[in-house]
């Protein structure tokens, strides 16, 4: 039992270390949305074919729809997949330049600009912004602009990472965020997250997690709901007792990139990081694989760097823990396999058991049987003990009264010499006539005990080989033979005697009857024994 005990408490325990995480529900909710990333894109393609169809049918000299509907395209394309995007921009600069438009050269460089800093050539981003004149450009364009600045700076910042020149990077990128939030609209939600973006970056948290949480109220599409999220959460991400509510952010916003198949993104690689430094290492595993395949899908070469330096320090720890979890799942088998082993020897064993039982059961109910049998022949062979020594007892009173009346008889006859006298009382004896009456007291008694006898006994002949007494018969001496055998007297010479027959005489009347029987040898014998007493 203690060995039990054992196998039970380590099973236990190794189910106790496949335990999930407390974000298991949200982790699977992103797992499953993985699943369905290809589905997005093909909804993606979809559009964009949509859309590439209907600039065909633009005719070539109308150069500004053409215009209108590659930066259409290049809007499907600028977070998707940057050498699509590169060719749709190009063509947009060319008709910029055709049509001698400088706000919508200005515009397309500040879109080549986009995608080049979104790939990570942080020098080309520059030289496309050099020369432009904002007094040419649009309101959304010049805020397109300065967000563009604004983000180049604060990259180059993070990518330089000393106190050297970040510094400087960071008052730029603060000088055009303020460039930013005058240009946007009031209310809007460029305004509002700009503004929650300034705060969050100057450390005053209360007031930048208030303006998120505004615009989360708002109806966001998924692109803009993947921004607000990820970035709230790293407000939280700071702060341990709330840094599972900044995973469930990054994942809600990793999820929702996925649905907008935006391949541009942090949420996965952010997402993969902390998870790594949690300890999750499997599902860092996966999902730094996945945000690696997207930045070579979008041809993001400054994600990949960054991806590519932490990817194999997450691949190394994968590999160990999945020789821990291999060790572990073998640890856990050969515990499932050990607890089999004893089940199934416990089992054999209680199989024997139980066939020793039943063994025993049976002989128990075939004893209780034969002692119902023996039972029941007591007391069948009690009554007829007690009805025969009855019997018996008042035959001898008869005979023995008898005796005395003759000897007294025969005494005084003898005392007076009437010796003639004593030759008539003794021939006056009809020993034939005693006979007669014992044997008609016999079958009378025979008969109250066993009343059902000559019915059962002529059930075994045939009609026409059936004995049945006369009306002044009660039983014949072929029924008193197997009477007597009945009443246990199998000796044919006990037989005999009593029915003053030789032994000869008995056994032919026995083979006669048996011959005629419809069942025969000892199971004819059997057959009257079975005869029950009443």
């Amino acid at each position: 039992m203690k060995f039990i005990q054992v196998l039970f408490l380590l099973v236990g325990l190794s189910q106790a270390a496949f335990a999930f995480p407390e974000n298991v529900d949200m982790m699977e909710k992103l797992k499953a949305e993985i699943n369905k990333k290809n589905t997005y894109d093909r909804h993606k393609e979809a559009t964009i074919s949509k859309l590439k169809t209907s600039l065909k049918s633009i005719p070539a000299s109308n150069k500004a729809a053409q215009f209108d509907w590659c930066s259409r395209i290049y809007d499907q394309y600028k977070s998707y997949q940057y050498d699509s995007a590169f060719v749709y921009v190009n063509r947009m600069q060319a008709l910029s330049e055709q049509l001698q438009d400088k706000g919508k050269i200005y515009s397309s460089k500040i879109k080549t600009a986009f995608i080049l800093l979104s790939s990570g050539m942080f020098k080309e981003t520059f030289d496309n912004l050099e020369g432009i004149d904002v007094s040419f450009l649009t309101d959304s364009a010049k805020l397109e602009y300065y967000l563009l600045m604004m983000r180049g700076n604060y990259d180059l910042a993070n990518y330089d990472n000393d106190s050297h020149y970040s510094p400087a990077y960071i008052a730029e990128g603060n000088k055009y965020i303020d460039l930013a939030i005058a240009a946007s609209q009031p209310n809007s939600f460029d305004r509002l997250y700009l503004e929650g973006y300034k705060n969050l970056r100057n450390y005053n948290n209360t007031q930048a997690e208030a303006i998120f949480n505004q615009l989360l109220q708002r109806k966001l599409n998924r692109h803009q709901y993947a921004i607000v999220t990820s970035t709230l959460s790293k407000l939280y991400m700071g702060t341990p007792s709330q840094k599972q509510k900044g995973i469930n952010l990054l994942i809600e916003a990793a999820i929702a990139d996925i649905q907008s198949s935006t391949k541009e993104t942090v949420a996965l690689l952010w997402l993969a990081e902390n998870l790594y430094k949690d300890g999750d290492i499997k599902n860092a595993y996966d999902l730094i694989q996945q945000a690696m395949a997207d930045a070579e899908f979008y041809g993001a070469r400054q994600r990949q760097f960054q991806i590519s330096t932490l990817l194999p320090i997450v691949a190394a720890q994968q590999l160990t823990y999945s020789e821990k979890e291999r060790t572990r799942f073998l640890t856990y088998f050969v515990l499932i396999t050990a607890l089999a082993v004893v089940i199934v020897v416990f089992t054999v064993l209680l199989f024997k058991q139980l066939k020793k039982v039943q063994a025993k059961e049976r002989i128990i109910e075939d004893k209780n049987a034969e002692l119902e049998a023996i039972n029941s022949k007591l007391q069948e062979d009690t009554r007829i003990k007690e009805d025969y020594i009855g019997y018996f007892f008042n035959v001898i009173s008869g005979y023995i009264s008898k005796l005395e009346k003759l000897k007294h008889s025969i005494d005084t006859k003898l005392s007076i010499k009437k010796y003639d006298d004593i030759q008539i009382t003794i021939n006056n004896i009809n020993i034939k006539k005693e006979r007669e009456t014992l044997f008609y007291t016999f079958d009378h008694v025979f008969l109250k005990i066993f009343p059902n006898f000559i019915t059962s006994f002529n059930a075994l002949f045939n009609e026409k080989d059936q004995i049945w007494p006369k009306e002044h018969e009660v039983l014949t001496t072929d029924l008193r033979i197997f009477a007597l055998m009945r009443l246990g007297i199998t000796d044919v010479q006990a037989i005999a005697n009593i029915l003053e027959y030789s032994e000869k005489t008995i056994y032919v009347y026995k083979m006669r009857l048996k011959a005629k029987a419809l069942i025969h040898g000892d199971d004819f014998d059997a057959r009257i024994m079975a005869i029950k007493a009443v």
